[in-house]
This record gives C-alpha cells, sequence and structure tokens, in this order.
C-alpha cells in the first residue's frame, strides 16, 4: 500500500519537521507556550500543534488520498478520531509523544506515525527527535532501527525471560476507574520492576529491543500504540487484549497487554483478571 519512496518520505517530513518546529522550542519554552487539555498534566504546546500542522500539509501533499488522524486535532474536534473506521489509507500522527516530558526539559520524547488500512496497521515510525534515529515496521517485512547516516539493522525479540520475576512497563495510574488503579497498584510487587516512561515512543523503542518483558496499558488511543504494537509484534513480541481478541487500530477501549511470548500474555492475564473480576 506504501512504497518503500513514500515511506521513506514520510521519514524525512518527520526529520524536517522535528529540526524546524519541535526541536528549536526544546527548553525554550515559556509558560504561556503551554496548555492543559483533559488534566493539569495532559499537556499540550505550541510545539505540538505546530508540528502536527506541518506534518499534517506535507502527508496531504506526498499522499493526497490519505485521511489524517491527528492526536491534537481529535483534541479539537472528536469526530476526527471516525476515520479510523475507514477502509481508506489513514495516516495516524503524534507530533510530539511525551509532551510533559518535553515541556519539562526532559529528552524522553518522540513521534509516533502510523499507516493504517483497512483497519490494520501496515507501517510504523518511532522517532527519537533528540538522537534522530528511528524504529520503523512494515506488515510482514520486520523491524528495523536506522541511524541518520542510513545504517540499518534488523530486531528480534528474545523470546525467553531472564528472570521469572519480570520486568514491565506499567503505568496504574491511567486506570481511570480509582479502584482499579488502586488495585492495579497491588500487582506492581509482583515484578522484579516495573517502569512508566510516559512517553509510549520511547516505551515501545525499550520493547522492541527486548529490554523488557512486557507492557500494561488501559488507555489504548491509536496515536500511541499502532506504530508500537505494529513495531513489536513484526519484531516477534505478542500483543493481546486483555480478552484474547487481537489489537487493532480502530479499537477506542480496552486493555493492552504486550509479552515476549505466549507464557508472560497468560501470566499478566491471570494476574490483572484476578482482580478485574
Amino acid at each position: 500500500m506504501l512504497t518503500r519512496d513514500q515511506k521513506n518520505s514520510l521519514i524525512e517530513i518527520v526529520r524536517n519537521v522535528a529540526k524546524q518546529e519541535i526541536l528549536p522550542r526544546f527548553r525554550d519554552l515559556s509558560s504561556d507556550n503551554i496548555s492543559t487539555k483533559s488534566g493539569f498534566d495532559d499537556l499540550v504546546t505550541v510545539a505540538d500543534l505546530a508540528a502536527e500542522k506541518a506534518m499534517t500539509e506535507a502527508f496531504s501533499v506526498l499522499l493526497p488520498d490519505a485521511l489524517i488522524v491527528g492526536e491534537e486535532s481529535v483534541a479539537a474536534d472528536a469526530s476526527v478520531l471516525d476515520k479510523i473506521d475507514s477502509d481508506e489509507l489513514v495516516l495516524i500522527i503524534d507530533p510530539i509523544d511525551g509532551t510533559w516530558n518535553y515541556a519539562n526539559g526532559l529528552p524522553t520524547f518522540g513521534v509516533l506515525i502510523a499507516a493504517a488500512y483497512a483497519g490494520q496497521t501496515i507501517f510504523g515510525l518511532l522517532y527519537d527527535v533528540a538522537n534522530d534515529d528511528w524504529i520503523e515496521a512494515s506488515q510482514g517485512e520486520g523491524t528495523w532501527f536506522v541511524r541518520a547516516n542510513g545504517d540499518a539493522r534488523q530486531i528480534t525479540i528474545r523470546t525467553e525471560v531472564a528472570d521469572d520475576n519480570l520486568v514491565g512497563m506499567f503505568s496504574p495510574f491511567l486506570f481511570k476507574d480509582e479502584s482499579l488503579r488502586r488495585h492495579a497498584a497491588l500487582l506492581q510487587p509482583k515484578y522484579a520492576r516495573t517502569i512508566a516512561l510516559r512517553c509510549c515512543c520511547h516505551e515501545y523503542r525499550t520493547m522492541v529491543q527486548g529490554n523488557v518483558d512486557f507492557s500494561v496499558s488501559p488507555k489504548p488511543n491509536v496515536w500511541d500504540h499502532a506504530a508500537g504494537i505494529l513495531a513489536y509484534q513484526e519484531a516477534g513480541g505478542k500483543v493481546e487484549m486483555l480478552d484474547g481478541s487481537d489489537y487493532r487500530p480502530t479499537i477506542r477501549e480496552g486493555v493492552i497487554i504486550a509479552g515476549r511470548n505466549a507464557e508472560v500474555i497468560a501470566r499478566i492475564r491471570a494476574d490483572f483478571c484476578a482482580f478485574l473480576k
């Protein structure tokens, strides 16, 4: 659905927009350049808005027939998200993933781009703005780490765990219900280490490179997860919804579980289902 030249062009657009709109504002934002959305810690900056606008315009020129869903456009008009249900090519933009980190001067932020077609994610890009490198994946073509000079290596996840006391990405505070948040927090001591980078781009990059055993996310926003899940699956990782169904970019509700093998998925599901009943 996307040619190699089109993928390369998408990546170059992201790199150029990052250089023009995101990096120059990093650690140079005034208070009136930062606003809130759903809560005091759900931030949006002038850089998010400028980057999404620039990417949307450039993507529309490159692929004029594609529909575009951007995180900030959905925040402004929730009906934009309905485009994801189309059988057409849809480009999904998270212009700055990890905005809280970005706004507070932490370099753990990135850009997430996914392409979906007929309800399936077919391309994903996880771009590290600060280091100008990226992880990309195409459906059926594997997952690749690429440096700015073009050097690329394919990534394959090691399926065995290093220790039965698992390490994972897990954020209890993302559960909407207060009771579920408390119960989810009680699960953390069951594992050797749980991590929350507050940036899906870097969480999935960490997962794809095999550095953690699992992740749990009760907030399946398509701009946060579609690109990373494709990259994880193409590298050999397993992803399911808590109810056992397959992940799809059209999903609006539910808990996503990712793990390096089926046994890890089953253990995490058992742990979580015990308190969700």
